[in-house]
């Protein structure tokens, strides 16, 4: 299937898809939505940044459209729940964009917000309700919102939402909804427990896998560099005071962490901003326009980032820590090289982090590049994969300098890339 138009879709769809700019489907949508128009339970594994988001919300705009009349009062026709809030209302952005010439309704249902103004959108019935699964609960029990009328359900990042800890809300969710409906699951990995998951919640769905689970893009430059924990900071202020990092995103372990990065970069002349759980939805949203505008190039972020939030034209991913789970490590890297484009990933690996490497070089199969003086202090094989092949073009230095004097002389400099727009499990979230 070459072009879009070989889908079937409906003529105010194709004229969005137009108007966006895009002319063949990815993979991931190439094998997911013909099965959709179909009817089919959907299992779709595929790589962050692979065009997974339209590939369930086109079919689901072509039934809704197809269904034609108003949706009842406080209920849905067809439910979306994601992990996080940013994806929640990335998620809509899409769907408005592609259903810009038809008459498609949809409310955003997350927390962090004044539940009041969503109460008021539900009770007129919507077409689309995109939501975390904390929230969604808390309306479904007051009454404000009935899954009566779902026909299409789709849990999107479902790896991640059983990491962040959502299954008993997705378990209490699935039973308030009708038996008969179609379920897609989008996940970036397949774990046990998404197999588990699809068992109970769909009806002899059909995989559409389209690249090897687990593994970094080829797009993207890795490299590690071996330092100490307290020197990190410091470390991590050269790195970023280069030219060539014209759009980053730091990942942190911790909330508390990310806000001690984001005030020593800022105490170096660099222009950043944090982002994590504990922040208000205003801070958030703050954040996040002021790192797509440019106002602040740097963000901060814990794991709500790693797959919650999607900007073009990041060139560096930066993990000032290691994450403790290996799979976490691609997503977090993922933010970079979006939409065929390249990008860069540096990791900074204290003595503490050595096992954490070796887990992420054997789930990847490639060994990172090292880099830096001290370099010699780091494993020089993944522990299993002993002579895979280095990631990213030989010789590729990563657009960043080894720590020395270089990196200092730049240390004060703040720089803006050009605006653009755009379309995590360390931490435990409140949805």
């Amino acid at each position: 299937m070459t072009t879009f138009s070989e889908l079937g879709l409906a003529e105010s769809l194709l004229r969005a898809i137009t108007a966006e700019g895009y002319e063949a489907p990815t993979p991931i949508q190439a094998g997911v939505i013909p099965l959709l128009l179909k009817g089919e339970d959907v299992l779709g594994i595929a790589q962050t940044g692979t065009g997974k988001t339209a590939a369930f919300v086109l079919p689901m705009l072509e039934q809704l459209i197809a269904r034609k009349g108003r949706p009842p009062a406080k209920a849905c026709r067809a439910l979306i729940l994601t992990p996080t809030r940013e994806l929640a209302a990335q998620i809509e952005d899409e769907i408005r964009r592609y259903s810009r010439f038809a008459r498609i309704s949809t409310a955003v249902i997350v927390g962090g917000v004044k539940p009041g103004p969503q109460v008021r959108t539900l009770s007129r019935g919507v077409d689309i309700v995109v939501a975390t699964p904390g929230r969604l609960l808390d309306h479904l029990s007051t009454g404000a919102l009935t899954l009566d009328a779902v026909v299409s359900v789709v849990l999107d990042e479902a790896d991640q939402m059983l990491d962040l800890g959502f299954m008993p809300a997705i378990k209490r969710i699935g039973n308030l909804l009708p038996k008969a409906r179609q379920t897609v699951l989008m996940s970036a990995t397949m774990p046990a427990e998404i197999r588990r998951l699809a068992a109970q919640f769909q009806t002899d769905p059909k995989e559409v896998a389209v690249a090897p689970v687990s593994r970094p893009i080829e797009q993207i430059a890795q490299s590690v560099i071996a330092v100490g924990r307290e020197e990190k900071r410091d470390v991590l202020a050269r790195i970023l005071s280069d030219r060539a990092v014209t759009r980053a995103i730091v990942f942190s372990r911790t909330k508390h962490g990310a806000d001690k990065v984001c005030r020593h970069l800022r105490s170096a002349g660099l222009s950043a901003t944090a982002i994590h759980g504990d922040k208000s939805q205003g801070q958030r949203n703050r954040a996040l326009e002021e790192f797509r505008s440019g106002e602040a190039p740097i963000l901060v972020a814990t794991d709500i980032a790693a797959r919650g939030i999607h900007v073009d034209d990041i060139s560096h991913v930066i993990n000032f820590e290691l994450p403790d789970v290996a799979e976490i490590y691609v997503h977090r890297i993922g933010r970079t090289a979006r939409a065929g484009q390249s990008g860069i990933a540096v990791s900074l690996c204290s003595p503490e982090e050595v096992k954490q490497l070796r887990a992420i070089e054997r789930l990847t199969g490639s060994r990172l590049r090292r880099d830096g003086a001290a370099a010699e202090a780091l494993p020089t094989d993944s522990g299993s994969d002993r002579g895979a092949k280095k990631s990213g073009p030989s010789g590729r230095h990563g657009g960043h300098r080894p720590a020395g004097k270089g990196g200092e002389a730049a240390g004060r400099r703040r720089h803006k890339p050009r605006p653009s727009a755009g379309r995590g499990a360390g931490e435990r979230m409140s949805a």
